[in-house]
């Protein structure tokens, strides 16, 4: 008989002294799935996200992205006070989750070796640059100079010119990791009673995913190229203007494929057997003569006439969209993917779901804090009267 539908992590308490991108993206995971996550922010302003742009109704995209379903608590950590309520949350936590700058946490007696002492059941994650220890610990480090340092600016771009990834793909990918890692741990304390410390660093987050080029270069000798919308080591494989000026995307995998496009599409079945295209190498070594002929084939039909023969040929394809275009993608819609979420002044946003459906369970898609939102809640659960607290915010420890 199925259950009712629930929240996964319903029960689960995460406090998080967070900023920027990577911890705030692990712990929205948390959230969406039924965690109450606890942000810790600065006195003030609190996370510097909230500035980086005031696009979403005067808010910063970037932080109504990464903290719907959170409750905003602010302390000053550099005071004793402070501090102390931290380590009261903690106390009734699951997880603690930070990123702060190389040291910072040590500084406030709260490294993972302290948090195993004093706090046994608890769950640390940390997020860092580089990782804790090596030459590089104690190295600020953001999503594009992690870019840079992993090699992936080098394989972005045109011929011509390098590029940045369009999304903080080190800061998503060290999240996702931190997220995982979270839950893995929540898992093994469930199963043995022991709290293990998670640690991700942006850099090896984004190696990971650099394992495909790191294969090829050790043991071809060189990297990849930079081909644009190419694929460096398959073709054809990348985008072509059709008729209209619409860009369309196809990838040949297998030999099936490229007979396919030869004869249905490109209608030139002499080809199929061309000694300069017959093999998937062969076709990369002739890539710019195979492109010649692809292109002039596109140049002679619409965009929408184009991907329609491609789909009768069973190659798989996509018009290349625009931001603006994704938005308004008949799979979102179709699919219901799309949820209204407050945010501070009370507008309300789209938010998409997140992207695994859990059988039998439910989402959270809550609204984003404003700084400091449930900071005398909070504090009223932790047995602080209202005298306490006025005094604490006089003292702007909060």
């Amino acid at each position: 008989m199925e259950r009712p539908e629930e929240l996964p992590l319903s029960g689960v308490t995460v406090v998080s002294v967070e900023q920027a991108v990577a911890a705030p993206f692990a712990t929205r995971q948390l959230a969406d799935l039924g965690a109450r996550v606890i942000k810790v922010e600065r006195p003030g302003g609190g996370d510097f996200a909230r500035r980086y742009d005031t696009t979403v109704h005067g808010q910063s995209s970037y932080f109504v992205w990464l903290n719907r379903s959170k409750e905003s608590v602010t302390l000053d950590l550099k005071t004793d006070r402070g501090r102390r309520i931290l380590e009261q949350l903690l106390s009734e936590a699951d997880v603690f989750v930070h990123n702060l700058a190389p040291g910072a946490i040590g500084r406030l007696g709260l490294d993972a070796q302290t948090v195993a002492e004093r706090f046994p059941s608890l769950i640390p994650c940390a997020i860092s640059g580089y990782g804790s220890s090596g030459p590089w610990a104690d190295r600020k480090a953001y999503d594009l100079l992690v870019q840079c340092q992993t090699g992936l600016v080098s394989l972005t771009g045109s011929p011509q010119e390098t590029a940045r990834a369009g999304v903080s793909v080190a800061d998503i990918a060290a999240g996702m990791y931190a997220y995982s890692g979270i839950l893995t741990a929540l898992f093994t304390r469930a199963t043995t009673g022991i709290a293990r410390a998670v640690e991700v660093s942006l850099f090896e987050a984004l190696a990971e995913w650099m394992g495909q080029p790191a294969y090829y270069t050790r043991y071809g000798g060189s990297q990849p190229p930079r081909v644009g919308t190419q694929h460096a080591t398959i073709a054809p494989y990348g985008a072509y203007t059709a008729a209209d000026g619409k860009d369309v995307l196809f990838s040949i995998q297998n030999e099936r494929e490229w007979s396919a496009l030869c004869e249905q599409f490109l209608r030139r079945p002499d080809l199929v057997d061309d000694p300069r295209f017959a093999t998937g190498s062969a076709r990369v070594a002739h890539r710019e003569e195979l492109n010649a002929i692809v292109t002039g084939r596109f140049g002679e039909c619409d965009s929408g006439e184009a991907m329609t023969l491609l789909d009768k040929a069973g190659i798989a394809n996509a018009g290349v969209n625009d931001v603006g275009e994704f938005l308004a993608h008949p799979v979102l819609s179709a699919r219901g993917r799309w949820r209204d979420v407050r945010i501070p002044g009370g507008a309300t946003v789209s938010a998409l779901l997140p992207p695994v459906d859990l059988a039998g369970a439910t989402v959270r898609m809550g609204d984003v804090p404003a700084v400091g939102e449930h900071t005398e809640a909070i504090l009223a659960e932790l047995g602080y009267g209202t005298a306490e607290i006025g005094a604490l915010r006089a003292d702007h420890v909060i």
